[in-house]
């Protein structure tokens, strides 16, 4: 099955997201080495950059917003599983044209690429309870 452009912008975001997060270097510098060294055929770049960029700069909200969902503190969270809820809640929050059935599922499937067994299970309950908060459900 062919994966959609906005979903490889999705994949690419995440890993890149978890590189910033980990290297705590700039998003300048993180965005300039995944698309150096990532192959990006067939990602929906400009999304990417969106995405990518969005988390970062509004990290301290979609965590604020992030909190009350979950069941532990955000720094609890496994870093992989935190890039996608900060992913995901990022287009929850600040990208309304996107339907939250849309952002839930891309996240599941984000999940079930990069998180462990069970992460997706998580990721669709975190993202379940941040829906119907932020007014998307």
């Amino acid at each position: 099955m062919k994966v959609s452009p906005r979903r490889r912008a999705r994949e690419c975001a995440v890993q890149a997201i978890y590189s910033w997060y980990i290297s705590q270097n700039s998003v300048e510098e993180v965005e300039l080495a995944f698309i150096a060294d990532q192959d990006m055929q067939g990602v929906d770049t400009p999304y990417f950059r969106k995405l990518l960029r969005g988390v970062v700069a509004n990290v301290a909200d979609i965590d604020e917003q992030l909190t009350p969902c979950l069941d532990r503190g955000i720094d609890e969270v496994d870093p992989i599983e935190r890039s996608i809820l900060r992913l995901s809640g990022y287009e929850l929050i600040y990208e309304l044209d996107v339907p939250y059935k849309v952002v839930i599922n891309e996240g599941i499937e984000v999940a079930k690429v990069f998180g462990s067994d069970d992460s997706h299970k998580y990721i669709n309950g975190v993202l379940d309870k941040l829906a119907p908060r932020l007014g998307r459900k």
